[in-house]
């Protein structure tokens, strides 16, 4: 019986869309949330945090293939799990 430990660590890239290469279903289960310039953000898409960058939706809009159209905006990210007590 083999027991996998989740570390507290946050990748430096992470996205919720499963056709990126930067999705990670696991880290992603333990519900991960982004703080951005001292604000929670709930509707972030992807992160980076070496570049001080987050994917937000823009409003209701969608691309061609059905994808919501995102914003990259520029400041400090702070991912933490929710989860957490």
């Amino acid at each position: 019986m083999s027991e996998t430990i989740m570390s507290d660590e946050f990748p430096d890239r992470l996205s919720v869309d499963p056709n990126s290469p930067f999705y990670n279903a696991d880290i992603l289960a333990r519900d991960v949330g982004i703080r951005f310039k001292g604000v929670e953000k709930t509707n972030v898409e992807e992160y980076c945090i070496s570049e001080g960058w987050v994917r937000v939706t823009a409003g209701t809009a969608k691309d061609r293939h059905g994808n919501p159209l995102t914003i990259k905006v520029h400041g400090p990210v702070e991912p933490y799990f929710r989860d957490k007590k």
